[in-house]
This record gives C-alpha cells, sequence and structure tokens, in this order.
C-alpha cells in the first residue's frame, strides 16, 4: 500500500471512530435524562403495548390517584409517602388495586391532596417504592395527563360527572 492511501485510511478510520465515540457519548447522556411514563399497574405487570417493566435504579415518571388515607408526613422533616393507584372513572378505590408507594422530601404544591391526580419524576428504589425529586398536582378540575386519559377511555363511564370530565379534557 502506497504512502498516500496509507494516510487517507488512517484519516478516515479516525474520524469514523470519532463519530462513534461521540454518538455514544450522546446515547448514554440522552439514556440518563429520558423519564418513561408509568401507571401504578404498569410497575407492577409492565407497559401494555410493549411488556416493558421498569427496573431498580430507573427514572420513571409515574401518575395516578393519591389513595386517601395513605399520606404520611414526618412531622420533624418534609419528608412525605403516599400511595399512587391507576385513575378509573368513576374515581374509586379497592384494596385489591396495585398501588406504588412515593416518597417524597420537599414542598408538596397547594393542589395536593388525597384522591388527587398527580405526576412524580423520580428513581424506582424497591420494585414498588419511588423517590421523587418532584411532584406536580393537576391545575385544574377538568385536567387529566393524555396518558391517563387514554386509559381512562378505555373503561366502561357510567357517571354524568366522568363523561362530563372526558368531553372538556383536550
Amino acid at each position: 500500500m502506497n504512502p498516500r492511501r496509507k494516510k487517507r485510511l488512517t484519516i478516515v478510520t479516525s474520524i469514523i471512530i470519532g463519530l462513534g465515540v461521540v454518538a455514544g457519548l450522546v446515547l448514554y447522556a440522552l439514556s440518563q435524562n429520558i423519564d418513561l411514563f408509568y401507571k401504578p399497574s404498569e410497575i407492577y405487570n409492565g407497559k401494555q403495548d410493549t411488556g416493558l417493566k421498569a427496573i431498580n435504579g430507573q427514572r420513571l415518571r409515574i401518575g395516578g390517584l393519591v389513595v386517601p388515607g395513605s399520606v404520611h408526613r414526618n412531622s420533624e422533616s418534609l419528608k412525605v409517602s403516599f400511595k399512587l393507584a391507576d385513575m378509573r372513572m368513576p374515581i374509586s378505590f379497592s384494596e385489591t388495586d396495585p398501588t406504588v408507594t412515593v416518597s417524597y422530601d420537599g414542598i408538596l404544591p397547594d393542589l395536593f391532596r388525597e384522591g388527587q391526580g398527580i405526576v412524580a419524576n423520580g428513581i424506582l428504589v424497591n420494585g414498588n417504592v419511588i423517590e421523587a425529586s418532584e411532584v406536580l398536582a393537576k391545575h385544574d378540575e377538568n385536567y387529566m395527563p393524555r396518558e391517563l386519559l387514554d386509559d381512562a377511555t378505555e373503561k366502561p363511564v357510567n357517571s354524568s360527572y366522568s363523561k362530563n370530565l372526558l368531553e372538556t379534557t383536550y
């Protein structure tokens, strides 16, 4: 191989390796910031369409209703824990519903209350416990995240309140 070809081959190979390293670093950085949305039942059973199941240490976003009687506040700090259940229309809770415990250290939104729809961003730490870094409460009587709206429309709607709620969102 003549020296000119050898030099070109070295340059092309270096460029390809450099682009591969850059692409790998970009993908690694993006994977650290992706928050997948889950419902409490999907933490246990995996996603309906893909079967993808959350693993310990994974960053995720979870949405559902705060189970009444599940909010526990630490009197000496801002730590609070509560349980989330899937959102259903009409709103109801059952002992057999899969629930996920959310632990949060910070000031909760003013609209946070039992029976309220919330979305929490955090890390799954123990199968069904999420260490939340952010908790968002719905801002309006008629607001519902699109993922939860899709889930609610799959279930039969009997009450006029639920019907009006579904008609006024989006």
